[in-house]
């Protein structure tokens, strides 16, 4: 959604008549597009204002503005003001002419993510389907820096997604902070898809997916962030049958245990997202054969006692994730969490996130020894020149498994393969990572 956010914001600044740079010390403006639910980027922000700072005490006669935007709390945003020319709600671009003291100039935007936006990559693409979220997770700052949940208008969506289909993108993904709980009005597309409520004509998710995954093209289909409790039957089928949807689900758990999970405001239990993963992976084994999952784990909430800890560690034995993010707690002011006594030691915490990685690192491997000696299509995203001068490609399988490709017949030179499906055949499995050799 950051990601998402500035590809909007260039997109309007471009429109202002102002042009990219790489060059800081020569620019007019510099926009940064804040993340709010973990501090460490939130930390990042003062550090590189402190190195603004030092730049402009050196130069005098440098006078670029510095806007701050994205998702911002309170205290920070209070903390920066006198730091920054100007801090703007990330909904409220429309007004950056006048805000910035651009005379005679009028942006009419009604809605910030129907902003055409200025891609930053050329064959994959973000698409925010909805902003903001209503589930106040106990720990988590969005729906206060985000505000309630909005969806975008399905005809808007699917516009956007045909136009980066015709201008040959490879990869969509959908992005919102639930996008299982998207509901868009449509109006006159046509489809054979039997609406959720024919006369309101709104939309559901699965199908907003099916929807997308009937139109013709060459692409992948992806959306992140699910939370378990909206994730449907319905889903899980549109997914399981679709043809341009990747078999590949980020589904984050958070907890292991039923009371962590009650503290976090999560509104399900581990028995239940046990059940949910059985059902996707059985449903898949009937239809596509696999799927991989991961998930995001925080250790160290308020109050998790070992014994709390230890049904996390049973849960990802149980389920063998592909991927885990596993974050160690800490407190976001403004949230119902940081009432809470942090209680746990950064020790300890330290101690189950390494015990949770090591599990995680097994299953990972086994999961990827699974591949050695297929064939896969694989989504190149860069390439590189190693020591030894030869090149290196560098992608992502469908199932969202990182790998470095070596070419095997010397032909391709510069980057010709970036941005292209390639099939390669897969000669070794790592814990997070596959390698193996392309014969196109």
């Amino acid at each position: 959604m950051n990601k998402s956010d500035s590809e909007r914001l260039a997109a309007v600044l471009e429109n202002l008549g102002y042009q990219k740079t790489n060059d800081e010390k020569s620019a007019d403006l510099i926009a940064i597009v804040a993340c709010s639910v973990r501090q460490s980027a939130v930390n990042r922000i003062y550090g590189l204002l402190n190195q603004k700072s030092k730049i402009k005490g050196q130069n005098d006669k440098l006078k670029c503005k510095i806007i701050l935007t994205g998702c911002l709390m309170p205290k920070d945003e209070k903390v920066l003001r006198n730091r920054v020319d100007l801090i703007i709600n990330i909904k409220d671009m429309g007004k950056l002419p006048q805000l910035l003291g651009i005379k005679n100039y009028e942006l009419r935007i009604k809605d910030y993510l129907n902003i055409k936006a200025k891609y930053s990559n050329s064959f994959s693409a973000y698409i925010p389907i909805s902003t903001g979220c209503d589930n106040y997770c106990s720990y988590c700052v969005v729906p206060y820096v985000r505000g309630p949940e909005t969806s975008r208008p399905a005809e808007e969506i699917i516009n956007e997604v045909k136009c980066l289909i015709k201008k040959g993108y490879k990869e969509i993904t959908l992005v919102g902070q639930n996008v299982n709980s998207y509901h868009g009005k449509i109006k006159n597309q046509k489809s054979k898809v039997k609406m959720t409520n024919q006369k309101s004509k709104i939309i559901n998710f699965p199908e907003l997916l099916k929807m997308i995954d009937n139109l013709p093209g060459n692409f992948w289909l992806r959306f992140i962030s699910s939370h378990p409790k909206d994730l449907s039957d319905d889903l899980i089928k549109v997914m399981a049958r679709g043809q341009k949807i990747c078999p590949y689900l980020h589904l984050p758990v958070q907890s292991g245990d039923d009371q962590i999970l009650k503290s976090m405001n999560r509104h399900y239990t581990a028995a239940h997202y046990k059940t949910l993963i059985k059902k996707i992976r059985s449903k898949f084994a009937r239809i596509r054969k696999d799927i991989c999952i991961s998930t995001d784990i925080i250790v160290g909430f308020p109050g998790e006692t070992k014994k709390q800890f230890n049904n996390t560690a049973n849960l990802m034995k149980r389920v063998n994730f592909d991927m885990a993010y596993i974050a160690e707690y800490s407190p976001r002011p403004g949230t119902a969490a940081a009432k809470l006594k942090d209680n746990v030691p950064h020790q300890e915490k330290e101690r189950r996130r390494k015990l949770l990685t090591e599990i995680l690192k097994k299953s990972a491997l086994k999961n990827n020894k699974k591949y050695l000696g297929k064939t896969v299509e694989v989504l190149i995203e860069e390439s590189r020149i190693m020591n030894n001068e030869s090149r290196m490609f560098f992608g992502k399988t469908k199932t969202y498994k990182n790998v470095k490709v070596h070419n095997s017949k010397f032909i391709i030179h510069n980057s010709d393969l970036v941005g292209q499906f390639v099939k390669v055949k897969i000669t070794k499995a790592a814990d997070f990572g596959l390698k193996g050799v392309s014969f196109k």
